[in-house]
């Protein structure tokens, strides 16, 4: 890091903070400040919609999961595309028409107060834990780059994105976000195509995809049916559909940005919007991965890519044995440059020689015995350090490879993606506790400035919580399968209740509540006996499979209840009345 690079780290960081907080200043009531007054047009909402998706996490884990793993994870998108048809043509025509503040206050109009809570608590719950880790990303890479306390680093990033959310609400989310993915899209743009101009001279951009196919990197769609396999097509395009439905159609930090649209069709191209552009820029970021991995076929790479873990070993017994290790890698790794580099030569001359690409898999194959070798050290080292390091690849390219000034671009880039991701949580957080639990539940009625600044106060409640699981969260696999797991968890229940809402007019309110509250302890049970009680050390369960598993029971388990205990049950709601069928 560089003068220059802190110059444009720390000038992006305060314009975000102060723009946002000045731009959208002085809110008169709730509805300015969750809703915006419905004045956002549809490229802001298509905007704002991809960058609470794309939050630090997709730009630090992302491209880390393609080095280690390669481009199979782009499967785990397939079904958003679908999704986001099926909330246009059903879920915003609902909402405009209700006219509500947050997704679950539908609920109540559909079946019962009981159910609209229910909801609510679902999603405060899995919010709240996955804002917290949208804090919690940016600060590894802050503390690991600066050796700060990692739990100094978390106060100071939730602090710097409560300030503009606490006094712009909804307005200084989309205001923000705009400029963010600007930026964002442009950093990995050139960081790709310095990548690229990093490779050696004689090497095209096809000879950098053979090698990266040779390694197993190119694998991007699985038809496996093994319920084995984390990413296949067929997770992906139901699994990954069932999360994409319930986290863009009812969780409220995408309700929210959509809600805020001029009107049901500028909410709707913003969706399709996203829908368009988002495989195609998870594709691009994992395609970005990849070529790093590409890059370090030609160049020295540590045996752990998180820098505080060599700190560990070196101040340790075993840092003797881990220098030998380090140095097998440094031969391993001449080696692997030799054989590509005939590998390549063999390409330009139209021809895949298979011995050598046996030879680059067995190369590869012994850098992973090493490198899980290393992670033991690191653990007899200190049994409580992080040995996976998959979030740190990008981060250690960046420091290390990108010239002065990008350095701190990139960095400007992924904290800007995470205060914009953390920002649409916060809201969305204080929105559903001021309008679906406080005010729903106060008996006494309140002035309009009661009511916006309890928003105010719930948001700065909101972000201490998710500053103090930022400080106790710890990794699990890497980032990004940490959000998309605990999303799992709660999405597929809260997608079956919306979904028995939109499409069946003959389930009620107590069917729908039991139901839910069931399918939720089963879901949990199902992920505890399929991922901590393990069968020869293998998970028996893709997690995506939850989003489906868990809308499915919630729809099940209403009808029977409905048809059998709760039969005699009659709508005391608006929902016949007024139902969009």
């Amino acid at each position: 890091m560089q003068i220059f690079d802190w110059i444009v780290l720390i000038v992006t960081l305060l314009f975000i903070v102060i723009y946002g907080a000045w731009k959208t200043r002085g809110s008169k009531n709730v509805e300015d400040y969750i809703l915006g007054n419905n004045e956002t047009p549809w490229f802001t909402v298509g905007l704002s919609v991809m960058a609470t998706q794309a939050s630090a996490i997709t730009f630090l884990s992302t491209p880390g999961q393609a080095y280690h793993d390669g481009m199979g994870f782009v499967q785990f998108y397939f079904g958003l595309p679908i999704a986001m048809v099926v909330i246009c043509l059903t879920f915003i025509p609902i909402y405009h028409k209700y006219k509500v503040y947050t997704a679950y206050e539908y609920l109540e109009k559909r079946f019962d107060l009981k159910t609209r809570s229910l909801a609510a608590v679902l999603f405060l719950v899995q919010r709240g834990l996955g804002t917290g880790i949208t804090i919690y990303a940016p600060s590894i890479i802050l503390s690991a780059l600066l050796g700060w306390n990692l739990t100094y680093m978390n106060i100071i990033i939730g602090i710097l994105v409560i300030i503009y959310t606490f006094s712009g609400g909804t307005k200084a989310v989309n205001v923000t976000q705009k400029q963010q993915m600007f930026v964002i899209l442009a950093g990995m743009v050139i960081t790709f195509f310095l990548i690229l101009d990093y490779l050696p001279n004689d090497m095209t951009f096809d000879n950098a995809l053979h090698i990266a196919g040779a390694n197993q990197k190119m694998n991007i769609v699985n038809f496996s049916f093994d319920l084995d396999e984390k990413y296949t097509f067929w997770s992906g395009i139901t699994g990954g559909f069932f999360l994409a439905l319930a986290y863009f159609g009812t969780d409220q930090s995408q309700v929210g940005r959509y809600l805020s649209g001029k009107s049901v069709r500028e909410s709707q191209m913003g969706l399709i919007m996203n829908g368009l552009l988002k495989v195609p820029m998870q594709f691009f970021i994992l395609l970005t991965g990849v070529m790093v991995f590409v890059f370090f076929q030609f160049n020295e790479t540590p045996l752990n890519f998180n820098p505080n873990n060599k700190i560990i070993v070196e101040n340790s017994i075993y840092k003797k044995e881990y220098q030998n290790l380090q140095k097998d890698l440094e031969k391993l790794s001449e080696d692997e440059k030799v054989i590509n580099l005939l590998y390549i030569d063999q390409l330009n001359q139209d021809y895949d020689n298979p011995t050598l690409r046996k030879e680059l898999v067995d190369l590869a194959l012994k850098e992973k015995e090493l490198r899980a070798k290393a992670r033991e050290i690191i653990s007899k080292a200190d049994n409580k350090a992080e040995t996976n390091d998959k979030d740190y690849v990008f981060f250690y390219f960046i420091l290390h490879y990108l010239p002065k000034g990008l350095i701190g671009l990139l960095l400007a880039v992924i904290i800007s993606a995470a205060m914009s991701s953390t920002a649409s949580g916060l809201n969305a957080l204080a929105s559903t506790t001021a309008i679906d639990i406080y005010k729903r539940n106060l008996k006494e009625e309140k002035t309009e400035k009661h009511y916006l600044n309890a928003s105010k106060l719930f948001t700065l409640m909101w972000g201490i919580i998710a500053i103090a699981f930022a400080c106790i969260a710890t990794l699990f696999e890497n980032l990004i399968q940490l959000v998309n797991i605990i999303g799992s968890i709660f999405y597929g229940t809260v997608l079956g209740i919306f979904l028995v809402g939109f499409y069946t007019k003959k389930i009620r309110g107590k069917s729908i509540y039991y139901s839910a509250i069931i399918s939720q302890i089963a879901i949990f049970i199902i992920y505890y006996f399929t991922n901590f009680i393990y069968v020869s050390g293998a998970e028996k369960l893709g997690y995506l499979w939850l989003n489906f598993i868990g809308a499915l029971l919630t729809i099940i388990l209403s009808y029977l209840l409905q048809t059998t205990l709760f039969k005699s049950e009659k709508q005391t709601t608006l929902g016949d009345q007024n139902r969009v069928a």
